[in-house]
């Protein structure tokens, strides 16, 4: 490059290495932030295509236009920020973010603005475009290499789209925006009356009947609309703001306790969110019991949800504070359980009395094997821990019937409602048994399930087995077949073997783990000895037929099986 230009020449840079590790400017910005100053931004900028330039407009041209780019940058950014040289065609810029001025999308929106303005080189009017890539220091990282790299990194993952800026981590100029916008309003949505409560019902497993309401936190924000709690708690967390808004929301709970208590629903509890930190404060038992006293609501209508973390901190107030409360009645539930980190030391030791399994595990049950496994086995050991085990986003008729199956005592979730205002919530309240459809006793008949995906097939067994008057469900694929067997009480299956999504002795491999009393069958004009005989011995199947079949012989073959299943039930003990 020809030309003195007023900041470091590549030669002294020669790379974000050398230049994040060995400048002291740079260096001294990221200290500043790291120890507690503003925060930094690191902006990797890169013309677009420049390389034409040189090739179609000469060297000279080319070396013209980036000395005239660099001056109007160092302009814009004189007395706010810094600007290096990186390789033939980048720069590199660091500007520090003081509280109250603009925020980091802002700034690099009006960088980019100001880079892209047409640029006169004579006899050329240049009108160059750029992509942007930045990094903030400290949440992107504590030292000048590590801040060059992601913000070299975040510019190459521009890509072709119509927004030329990226931030490190993924993050889009709009999601950087939308978090500045939350850091600056959420400090003031409380005395701003800016929150509100939605309530969801908590449902018995024994009949659908609503027996409590978990508290649920939104923000109505000025500019982004209503917001749920993981848009704005993470900010609320850094800000120091969580424990005012948590204090928020138990007041405004308890409150609402109050008022149902008073409309006749006395037999209700209300669960509510609490943070870490609130547990940590030494006064929060204290806090509690006053404001339930000066309701007028007894501790047992109130649970505290807590995440898993609160107890793998292991800190000693939250113990002492959750014993505490516990004394007096309130209840505690572990939340998100199965995701955290917390030991079985730690569950044992805390006085929690409710799990609520974490949603992830209930959307893939009952199709997905290890997630079912998990269910029925959190479940087993909530019972042997004297808990109680709340489902939480039950979504499904097959999800409730299989959770039913496994003897999980409430549900929550959009099948029996969404998160509601407290008025929409009293009327859910007077109704008090939500879909007794589902929990209406069936009569105990002989059920067969029939798994093939050749519809003919599938159509050809169910009129063979029509005439024996059994009960009979037909599904063609696997995730349907499971979804039946959760919401029906099946004695008999008999499944294909080769099918699209998985084998027949795989998939009644996984209904002996979930359904073991069920009586399973394989029938397949596909024979292969060694599957056939290992899914036998481990139980997975009790026949292995043929096709084609003989209709007698096959009718046989399930009346069969329906007897083997009635034989091995246990007998039924004196009225």
């Amino acid at each position: 490059m020809s030309g003195h230009l007023p900041y470091p020449a590549p030669s002294a840079t020669p790379g974000p290495a050398r230049l994040g590790a060995g400048h002291p400017v740079l260096q001294r910005l990221v200290e500043d932030a790291i120890a507690g100053g503003p925060r930094l931004m690191v902006v990797h900028l890169d013309i677009d295509h420049f390389a034409s330039v040189n090739e179609n407009m000469s060297v000279a041209v080319g070396d013209l236009a980036l000395d005239l780019l660099a001056r109007r940058l160092e302009a814009w950014l004189h007395g706010r920020g810094h600007l290096w040289r990186h390789g033939s065609d980048e720069f590199v810029a660091a500007i520090p973010l003081p509280a109250g001025g603009p925020d980091a999308s802002d700034l690099a929106r009006d960088l980019q603005r100001e880079a892209e303005q047409p640029l006169s080189v004579l006899p050329y009017t240049l009108f160059l475009t750029v992509k942007l890539g930045v990094s903030c220091c400290p949440e992107h990282g504590q030292d000048a290499d590590t801040l060059l790299r992601h913000a070299e990194i975040a510019a190459r993952q521009v890509g072709h789209s119509d927004e030329r800026i990226q931030f490190y981590g993924g993050q889009s100029l709009q999601n950087v925006h939308n978090e500045s916008v939350i850091a600056r309003q959420i400090v003031d949505a409380v005395p701003n009356g800016e929150l509100r409560l939605r309530f969801q019902p908590e449902i018995s497993a024994r009949d659908g009947r609503v027996i409590g309401m978990e508290a649920l936190l939104r923000w109505q924000s000025p500019s982004l609309g209503m917001l749920v709690p993981e848009r704005f708690m993470p900010t609320a967390e850094r800000l120091g703001v969580i424990v005012q808004i948590g204090g928020w929301v138990l007041e405004n709970a308890i409150e609402q306790v109050r008022q149902w208590r008073e409309s006749g629903f006395d037999d209700l509890f209300v669960t509510v969110n609490v943070s870490t930190l609130q547990l940590q404060r030494p006064g929060f038992p204290d806090e509690v019991l006053a404001l339930l006293m000066r309701a007028g609501v007894p501790p047992e209508s109130l649970v505290l949800e807590i995440n898993e973390s609160a107890l793998a901190a292991n800190v000693t107030p939250v113990y002492e504070g959750l014993v505490a409360l516990r004394r007096e009645g309130v209840g505690l539930a572990l939340d998100n359980f199965g995701t955290g980190d917390s030991s079985l030391s730690s569950l044992v030791r805390y006085p929690v009395d409710k799990l609520k399994i974490d949603r992830s595990f209930i959307r893939s049950s009952p199709a997905g094997e290890r997630e079912a496994a998990i269910v029925r086995a959190i479940i087993a050991m909530g019972h042997q821990l004297n808990m109680k085990v709340v489902a939480n986003g039950v979504e499904t008729e097959a999800q409730l019937g299989y959770l039913r199956r496994s003897d999980c005592d409430m549900f929550q979730g959009y099948l029996f409602g969404e998160p509601m205002p407290a008025d929409m919530a009293s009327t859910t309240l007077r109704r008090r048994y939500l879909r007794p459809e589902l929990f209406a006793a069936s009569k105990q008949d002989q059920t067969l399930l029939l798994v093939d995906d050749e519809e003919n097939v599938l159509r050809s067994l169910v009129r063979l087995f029509r005439r024996d008057g059994y009960r009979i469900l037909a599904a063609g694929n696997v995730r349907d077949a499971f979804d039946l067997l959760a919401t029906n009480e099946v004695q008999v299956i008999l499944s294909d073997q080769r099918m699209s999504d998985m084998s027949g002795t795989e998939f009644l491999g996984r209904v002996k783990m979930l359904y073991p009393d069920t009586v399973r069958m394989v029938l397949s004009g596909y024979t292969d000895l060694a599957t056939v005989t290992d899914a036998i011995n481990r139980g997975a199947i009790y026949r292995f037929l043929t096709k084609p079949w003989n209709d007698d012989e096959l009718r046989e073959h399930i009346r069969q099986a329906f007897r083997t299943h009635r034989e091995r039930q246990p007998l039924a003990g004196p009225p």
